[in-house]
């Protein structure tokens, strides 16, 4: 089971959306991050067919995935950022439709149907009008059509976006326990809920591949540079002008202003080092154009 994809690129009039974008993702969490315009919602537009790319090409086991057709959309579930729901459908019919879409039989829906529910935590509403939902359900359900027909490749579009953080991570610790036997691709800018279940962290600036490794591996390229930086509250401005500062805290306690600071050096006598995080990581590799998408 492994998906090759071999310089794909993708413009848009005069904007280069993808440059020769190329990757090898075999059964596992794959994680996509990249600021606005990074090219990701692209690159996975063009995974699942809904965009054509200019130029490159994408096998699956060795055979080229357009010349597949059907065969390779069916081997796939794909959770957009922002999923056409029907409102007046019950959750329950909503996904017994998408089923039928995918060609499922009775005895599998009736299977798979309660189980995802259960997994999602929408078995208590299955009867409820897709209009009635919250956006954090609407959400979930939008990922149970994903897994729906169990596919071996998955692509999941801010998947956890809206949800509390109970939420965020029973629907983490889901894809996880689902990922063994899958190619799961996720974009996300909530770096923290991929930080421990990604075998690999794709960075993608402007088009290009900025990096590629497991989280650990990157980690260790900042280890040494990240510094909790106590401060009076009338110094921040001055720090935030030296150094790349990416949170401010209070210690209640003393009062002082706690900075987190990244930089090669320490930045100040009464710094202390403390390990990096990967959202440290993505602020080291896009600094001011890091909000994500």
């Amino acid at each position: 089971m492994i998906l090759t994809i071999s310089d794909i690129t993708k413009s848009y009039g005069t904007n280069l959306a993808l440059d020769h974008f190329s990757a090898v993702l075999e059964p596992g969490i794959y994680a996509l991050l990249g600021p606005n315009g990074s090219g990701k919602s692209t690159l996975m537009n063009i995974l699942t067919d809904n965009l054509k790319a200019d130029s490159g090409e994408i096998t699956y086991d060795g055979e080229n995935t357009l010349a597949m057709g059907e065969r390779f959309r069916e081997k796939l579930g794909f959770m957009p950022q922002y999923p056409g729901l029907y409102p007046n459908f019950t959750v329950e019919r909503f996904l017994w439709y998408m089923a039928a879409l995918k060609g499922l039989t009775k005895a599998q829906c009736e299977r798979q149907i309660p189980e995802i529910l259960a997994a999602v935590e929408l078995d208590d509403v299955p009867r409820r009008r897709i209009g009635a939902l919250s956006g954090g359900m609407k959400q979930r359900l939008t990922l149970a059509q994903a897994v729906l027909g169990e596919p071996e490749i998955l692509i999941l579009d801010e998947p956890t976006a809206g949800l509390d953080p109970k939420q965020r991570i029973s629907i983490r610790n889901y894809i996880s326990k689902i990922a063994f036997n899958k190619i799961v691709l996720i974009a996300t800018h909530v770096v923290s809920d991929v930080e421990f279940i990604a075998r690999d962290v794709i960075l993608l600036k402007k088009g290009v591949i900025a990096d590629s490794a497991p989280p650990a591996v990157l980690l260790k390229k900042i280890e040494g540079g990240v510094w909790i930086v106590p401060c009076a509250e009338s110094e921040v401005p001055a720090m935030q002008d030296r150094f790349r500062v990416t949170n401010i805290a209070r210690d209640e306690t003393t009062g002082e202003v706690l900075l987190r600071v990244l930089h090669r050096e320490k930045p100040a006598e009464s710094a202390r080092s403390v390990a990096p995080t990967l959202e440290d990581y993505y602020l080291h590799v896009f600094g001011d154009t890091a909000s994500a998408s």
